[in-house]
């Protein structure tokens, strides 16, 4: 099975940043030349970052494909033209980590579900696939050493700062490289939302100050207004960082006094159902998602904080960004009488589009709501169009369910094969296991 994604010391990394300046300022994507002495086999044992960014109406650009019988993913397509290919992913490529998540030991659905729950941007971390065979060798199953994830607070922020009377609280300098470093006031808007002293600016409302100029960088802020949100590393994240040859990217980030968040909500089906309507509307950024409507009062649904208007960004967990009305409501259906979705509300959506992050990176930064078991819960979905309640038995996580539907040439795009030495058929296509593009 397939699905789309992309050795030593680490204090030894070291890797070079380049922007790629095709994308411009507002679409920055993060590519690490690498550096590679061939008379060094010690150098071959470098993990390599690729910050992909998921391009409007696109996807990331690449499939990955689970080993049978064997722990790891591997990229085994990269699509032509498409941010995974533009950033240097190859096919053959391991993939070690998602954002700041070690994943080579993880269940393949799982990793899928890091990489579609990173929205727009994600950090891979890969080993090339030579290199990953030499490591097992070496070192068996335990490779971890070569993907070690940031400390906890040791991480880049993601700070709202809300301007009062001695404005946002800080001053920026810049190095003579061009890195733009803050300055803060002692009790000012910016120490109050979480900057670090001696901060690094990295983006500002989601656009990268990297290629800025001092002035341009200004016009940014004073075009912000009342309120700006701030990506920044601290001097402890930014030598981390530097050590493991990791660049400073957002999908690391962790939240700090943000405006808003995302709202897990835990529904239980009663008597009349979910109280709510789910339909399928374009966006505030014009694109298709699902959205919540008509929630009844003193039903489940409203009950466990649901608001007329939010939008539908995880059923279980599982992001069901870009999947289809049908598809959603398959997903919510196969939880049986229990189900957890994660909303946003639309001063949330406008937030996260704005910073170009999913919300979803950011559950961990906050609390769930508390929510009746009893009365807050969900069962059978009602929609825009009839729909009989039809409750299902719970899907293992290890499992999913795919409702197809033929082609304009009567089939369903796939054939059905075998493994050697393996129990179970496998889903494939022109005789290669099939893969879940990313």
């Amino acid at each position: 099975m397939e699905a789309a994604a992309d050795l030593q010391d680490t204090a030894s990394l070291a890797l070079k940043f380049e922007f790629n300046p095709k994308l411009g300022i507002d679409n920055p994507v993060l590519s690490l030349a690498e550096d590679y002495d061939p008379s060094d086999l010690w150098s071959l044992e470098r993990p390599r970052f690729y910050l992909l960014n998921k391009e409007e109406g696109r996807t990331f650009g690449f499939h990955l494909q689970q080993q049978p019988g064997r722990a790891g993913h591997v990229v085994c397509r990269v699509e032509p033209g498409s941010s995974a290919q533009r950033q240097g992913l190859r096919e053959g490529d391991w993939i070690l980590g998602v954002n700041n998540h070690v994943v080579e030991h993880e269940d393949y659905l799982m990793v899928i579900r890091r990489i579609r729950a990173s929205g727009p941007r994600v950090l891979l971390t890969v080993l090339a696939q030579h290199v990953h065979e030499v490591a097992r060798a070496q070192r068996g199953n335990n490779t971890t050493h070569l993907c070690p994830p940031l400390g906890q607070r040791v991480r880049p922020r993601l700070c709202h700062v809300v301007k009062d009377e001695g404005g946002f609280g800080f001053s920026v300098t810049q190095g003579h490289r061009g890195p733009f470093w803050l300055v803060l006031s002692s009790g000012g808007a910016a120490e109050r939302a979480g900057v670090p002293p001696g901060s690094r600016l990295l983006e500002v409302n989601g656009v990268s100050v990297e290629k800025l100029t001092h002035n341009q960088l200004s016009r940014k802020l004073w075009q912000s207004g009342k309120q700006v949100t701030l990506l920044v590393a601290g001097p402890e994240v930014e030598e981390q960082c530097r050590q493991l040859g990791m660049p400073l990217a957002a999908p690391l980030a962790e939240g700090w006094a943000l405006p808003t968040k995302p709202r897990c909500l835990h529904l239980e089906k009663g008597p009349q159902g979910f109280g709510f309507v789910l339909r399928e509307e374009k966006g505030l950024d014009g694109r298709l998602g699902q959205f919540l409507w008509e929630v009844d009062p003193g039903l489940p649904a409203e009950k466990a904080g649901m608001q007329a208007g939010d939008r539908l960004v995880a059923v279980a967990g599982e992001s069901v960004e870009g999947l289809g009305h049908e598809e959603t409501v398959s997903k919510i259906r196969a939880q049986g009488s229990r189900v957890s979705l994660i909303v946003v509300d639309p001063k949330a959506d406008r937030f996260f589009s704005m910073v170009r992050l999913s919300p979803l990176l950011f559950l961990e930064s906050t609390e769930a709501p508390d929510s009746p078991r009893g009365s807050g819960s969900v069962s059978a979905v009602e929609t825009n169009s009839p729909l009989v309640d039809t409750t299902v038995a719970p899907v293992p996580c290890s499992f999913r369910q795919c409702f197809l539907y033929p082609g304009p040439g009567g089939g369903y795009g796939f054939r059905l094969s075998r493994v050697a030495s393996r129990p179970g058929l496998f889903i494939s296509q022109d005789g290669v296991l099939a893969s879940d593009l990313l």
